[in-house]
């Protein structure tokens, strides 16, 4: 009888045992699994971001952040957007046939609306910050300076349209981001044109 007792005894122990670890393994392993899901800071990164244009003026820009990187709206005059031809036998790509932009920004002002330059300004060469300098002739740069971005670090040069210039350190033109226009004062970064199809993936150096 007391060996019938020592046996139930012991079978009850074991299946405890069994569910209390079985519990124990669920509950550490809840917040394991909540940390493999992405935060909402983490979702909010990579999502798009609208920036506002309505105030903008011919030569100036607006600045802001997607995905942890500088984005700029360039607001180019009409003098400006006529120089855009004349830079071509200064540059090493002139008709963007690097995929660095968007198939619908594969044009002459890398841009779907010619005055307004959508552009996420980080070298190509080196990753520096390059300077805006929209005034053609900066004595900064050179009496033949026709206008654009210059970067601080190792000299590399771009356009007004961000394409690169021959003879600099820099091998590409800037990346042009994803993105279209939710009216005629924003500008949403990090989404296609309706209809717009596009397979265009941003480069490694974002």
């Amino acid at each position: 009888m007391s060996e019938e007792i020592d046996n139930s005894k012991r079978h009850f122990l074991t299946v405890a045992t069994v569910v209390v670890g079985a519990v124990g393994v669920g509950m550490t392993a809840v917040p394991f699994l909540s940390s493999m899901q992405p935060s909402a800071r983490a979702k909010a990164l990579g999502g798009p971001v609208d920036i506002d244009i309505s105030k903008i003026e011919p030569g100036g820009l607006v600045k802001a952040k997607w995905r942890l990187k500088p984005v700029w709206v360039v607001q180019r005059s009409r003098a400006a957007i006529a120089e855009l031809p004349k830079n071509a036998g200064l540059l090493r790509d002139p008709d963007s046939a690097e995929p660095q932009q968007p198939g619908y920004c594969k044009n002459e002002s890398r841009a779907i609306k010619p005055e307004l330059f959508v552009v996420v300004p980080i070298c190509t060469h080196l990753g520096c910050i390059p300077l805006y300098r929209p005034e053609p002739g900066d004595p900064s740069i050179g009496p033949t300076w026709p206008g654009g971005f210059h970067c601080p670090c190792h000299g590399s040069l771009y356009d007004l349209a961000g394409r690169v210039f021959k003879n600099v350190p820099a091998p590409l033109n800037l990346p042009v981001p994803r993105y279209r226009y939710v009216n005629d004062k924003v500008v949403r970064i990090g989404e296609d044109p309706a209809g717009s199809h596009s397979s265009y993936r941003q480069p490694l150096i974002w």
